[in-house]
């Protein structure tokens, strides 16, 4: 079947990261988010992966172009945004019969089949993956009858209005025939689709268990690659106490915790925890980073201090910097 990924934002959350790279190819551990997202379909059963995006897609076509994987990619382009419901509505003629599809930054334990199951089992339009949390007010709840039958749907409800602490969890399995009820253009299939198809008993829903992240924002970022390296969701590289090098060969250190170091980075007597270190990076001796997103080719002076920080490709960080919080914007 299609995989369609739901990926038109400029990960804004992300930047400076994302000003001069798409979400999509941002590296987790040895892959891309893009891959990692649909990670939890066996790869036997992707005919192929449709990317509804429109942020630097010709840099997702072009590493994909190269790439090794089980699949072909094909990128539908949306010039505008769209939304939700629209930027998969813009795939209605390049996707025919059941296919799954994916929100662009979800990485959890979701495996296809038992929801593939579920969805053959009740028939129906769509059938959606769902997730327990304590407050559902910033997600979209659902209401399940005895069969598993979506009976109600509500996009980010008040506290008055919460009925469920099951929410959708951005991963589903369509029949095409959902282009049937989308309107064209922008729209939310959130609050424009899902509530009506709900209605008229045409949606499934299935908890699973185990893990969800929506990696889109710093914090959440480093939770999923925190999480990746304890499930060992890795084929290269390696494990050192609890942080992943992207190369057995890479200088490791026991001052480096929790944390994502790819190829190439250099470290001195310096405490990393809880940080991404793209390749490229040097970081000068004696200088603590916790809890930041470094990017490529970053200079980092000794002695320097960041904390909470996102830090744009090529920058340089002067020496005894001390930075917490906020965005440390790309170097020309």
């Amino acid at each position: 079947m299609q995989v369609v990924v739901l990926a038109g934002g400029v990960g804004s959350r992300l930047r400076p990261w994302t000003d001069s790279m798409p979400k999509p190819l941002l590296p987790m551990l040895d892959m891309s988010l893009l891959e990692r997202v649909v990670e939890g379909v066996p790869h036997h059963l992707i005919d192929e992966v449709v990317v509804a995006g429109g942020y630097k897609v010709e840099m997702i076509e072009e590493y994909f172009a190269q790439a090794e994987v089980d699949f072909d990619v094909r990128i539908v382009n949306e010039t505008q945004p769209l939304g939700t419901g629209g930027a998969l509505g813009n795939c209605r003629d390049v996707v025919s019969g059941r296919f799954a599809c994916f929100n662009g930054d979800i990485v959890s334990s979701l495996q296809v089949e038992p929801l593939l199951e579920l969805h053959k089992l009740n028939g129906g339009v769509g059938s959606l993956a769902l997730w327990e949390v304590e407050d559902p007010t910033r997600f979209g709840i659902v209401g399940l009858d005895d069969e598993s039958r979506i009976t109600q749907f509500k996009e980010k409800p008040k506290p008055h209005e919460v009925f469920s602490n099951l929410i959708n969890a951005g991963s589903y399995v369509f029949e095409d025939d959902i282009f049937d009820y989308m309107p064209e253009g922008k729209h939310s299939i959130e609050r424009d689709v899902f509530p009506g198809l709900a209605e008229e008993r045409l949606l499934n829903g299935q908890q699973f268990q185990g893990y969800f992240i929506d990696a889109g924002t710093p914090t959440a970022w480093s939770d999923a690659v925190h999480r990746c390296i304890h499930e060992q969701r890795f084929t290269r590289g390696k494990v050192e106490g609890n942080s992943w090098y992207g190369s057995t060969t890479s200088q490791t250190s026991e001052t480096v915790t929790e944390s994502m170091i790819e190829t190439g980075v250099d470290f001195m007597n310096s405490k990393i925890h809880r940080s991404t270190l793209l390749k490229g990076t040097s970081v000068g001796e004696n200088t603590v980073i916790k809890e930041c997103l470094i990017g490529t080719r970053v200079k980092i002076g000794k002695g320097a201090h960041l904390e909470n920080v996102v830090v744009g490709h090529d920058s340089i960080i002067p020496e005894g910097s001390h930075l917490i919080g906020g965005q440390w914007p790309r170097m020309e």
